[in-house]
């Protein structure tokens, strides 16, 4: 996120300085989720941070439900333009995703660029993207985000009124724009239709070869790739960042009882994943529905574990997905019991509200508590032969 901007609401990389931004959040009353201003705020900070943002501080407000014009309230907005000399911030990214009317008025009121936390993952996610299905995936949400938000470039011409010379040139070249975006979206769906077209004729072979399908879900940086390459060698880059792993990766495995299994680690969950980008990674998502058994991988030394456990879960549930088989993994249990972190069995029903029949502590690093995560695959897959 360091340097310039070419798209408004997302950047590129520079050799500039890194930006420095103000992080800002409204805790609503009508919020459907049990996480605390102050963990969505850190969190929010840790992507900036994988953006390549300099974090400098963060605000929240208490408010019913977000301004319809400015996202906080006029206390609040007169606090953030003041921070502008002490902060020196030359970025404002907000915690939930603006419309476009309040990312506008934000921007005028404070006089520097504002973005959204849906724009901020977009950002890690194009940084992230390897592969052609996932380059293709990202370019179809980011464009999904900016046409409606296509706007500003062209006011001043709008406002220009009738007359011989003067009637609608802005207004035709934004409509030019979107139609252009229009058009670029439609294409980047018909290319990403002939992926699920190939992804369908792999999973039509696999099915027939009778091989079950394993697939790793988790939080973001739950160590789901750490572990894809203890079980399977693949050889997985792993950093130690939010959605270092965007682009799925399978690989057959073979285990010690003759058991044969397909793998895929699939990219990470994150607490208020917006819809437009769940909605441009369906093809890449589809193998969570063709998976026979789901491995749900949580990091156990963090302190918002049961949050992010419960945010994977709540997602799986709207994908249709809450009646798969699955084993829940306790990962990175070396860090927690160095730190002196309890993971004992009632611990963990009172945190995950899982028997401890149901989940299996694993450290990915040193290895303990693999082979029981394998004896476990097994079990599962033996119990439940639909595949």
């Amino acid at each position: 996120m360091a340097g310039g901007c070419a798209i408004k609401g997302f950047t590129f990389e520079t050799e500039e300085e890194p930006e420095k931004a103000l992080l800002v959040a409204v805790e609503s009353q009508h919020s459907r989720d049990n996480w605390s201003v102050n963990d969505s705020l850190e969190e929010l900070g840790r992507l900036a941070h994988t953006a390549g943002a300099v974090v400098v501080g963060s605000e929240s407000q208490k408010m019913t439900r977000p301004s319809a014009t400015h996202y906080v309230g006029r206390g609040k907005l007169e606090e953030l333009v003041a921070l502008k000399t002490s902060r020196e911030y030359d970025l404002l990214i907000c915690d939930d995703e603006l419309s476009p009317r309040q990312q506008r008025s934000l921007e005028e009121e404070v006089g520097t660029r504002v973005i959204d936390r849906t724009a901020l993952i977009l950002d890690i996610f194009a940084a992230q993207a390897r592969t052609r299905e996932g380059k293709l995936q990202v370019e179809l949400a980011q464009h999904r985000y900016l046409l409606p938000r296509l706007i500003g470039k062209w006011e001043h011409l709008e406002r220009l009124g009738g007359g011989i010379g003067t009637r609608g040139p802005g207004e035709s070249q934004l409509e030019t724009d979107r139609r252009l975006i229009r058009v670029h979206i439609q294409r980047l769906e018909a290319e990403l239709k002939a992926v699920a077209r190939h992804r369908e004729l792999h999973r039509d072979r696999r099915r027939k070869g009778g091989v079950p399908l394993v697939a790793l879900v988790g939080y973001t940086n739950a160590g789901k790739s750490t572990l894809f390459n203890v079980l399977s060698k693949a050889g997985v880059i792993v950093e130690d960042k939010l959605f270092s792993t965007l682009d799925p990766v399978t690989r057959r495995i073979r285990f010690d009882d003759g058991t044969t299994v397909l793998m895929t680690d699939t990219v990470g969950f994150i607490n208020k994943l917006p819809p437009s980008i769940i909605s441009a990674f369906r093809t890449t998502l589809e193998e969570l529905h063709d998976a026979d058994l789901l491995v749900h991988v949580v990091d156990i030394t963090r302190h918002d574990a049961s949050l992010q456990h419960g945010t994977v879960e709540h997602i799986l549930r709207d994908m249709g997905l809450n009646e798969k088989p699955v084993v829940t993994v306790l990962n990175k249990i070396d860090l927690a019991e160095a730190s002196g972190t309890e993971v004992g069995a009632y611990d963990m029903d009172e945190r995950f509200n899982v028997s401890r029949s149901d989940f299996v502590l694993v450290s990915a690093v040193t290895g303990e508590g693999v082979a029981a995560l394998r004896e476990r695959v097994v079990s599962a897959l033996a119990a439940d032969r639909s595949w």
